[in-house]
């Protein structure tokens, strides 16, 4: 079995493209992904980390996947070798996309005012407070 759950920032824009034999659309970007630990009084370190995505995926991260931006990519790690013009041989091993998602919140990249719910304002994590004497809505 060969799965890879990862959740990370993209280091930049994603990069759209088409291939020049089929015109299929292929996105290929970085993701930023933390190590759970660190050793103690170190900054917490990542890993660096290519992903492809290819056909209507593809299109998605394209447009609307951005530098900064958290996400969840779920694929299949993949190596592949190539020689340059120089006979010069290549290795890289990269996650292969079949899922993506977003990971942030749209809260946390808006700076509007937070929605309000029957008259009452939410807490910072989105829970609505209901005294004893209020009944549910439902």
């Amino acid at each position: 079995m060969n799965k890879a759950i990862l959740m990370g920032r993209l280091t930049k824009e994603p990069e759209l493209r088409y291939t020049s034999t089929n015109n299929t659309p292929v996105c290929s970007f970085t993701l930023a992904v933390n190590r759970a630990f660190s050793k103690q009084g170190e900054e917490k370190q990542a890993d660096f980390i290519p992903v492809v995505v290819w056909n209507k995926l593809a299109e998605f991260c394209g447009k609307y996947f951005q530098k900064g931006r958290q996400v969840v990519i779920v694929g299949r790690i993949q190596t592949r070798t190539w020689d340059d013009n120089e006979g010069k041989r290549h290795y890289v091993t990269e996650i292969v996309a079949e899922e993506a998602h977003f990971a942030d919140s749209k809260k946390s990249e808006e700076s509007s005012s937070k929605p309000s719910f029957g008259g009452t304002s939410s807490s910072e994590d989105g829970f609505y407070p209901i005294g004893d004497d209020d009944e549910l809505p439902f």
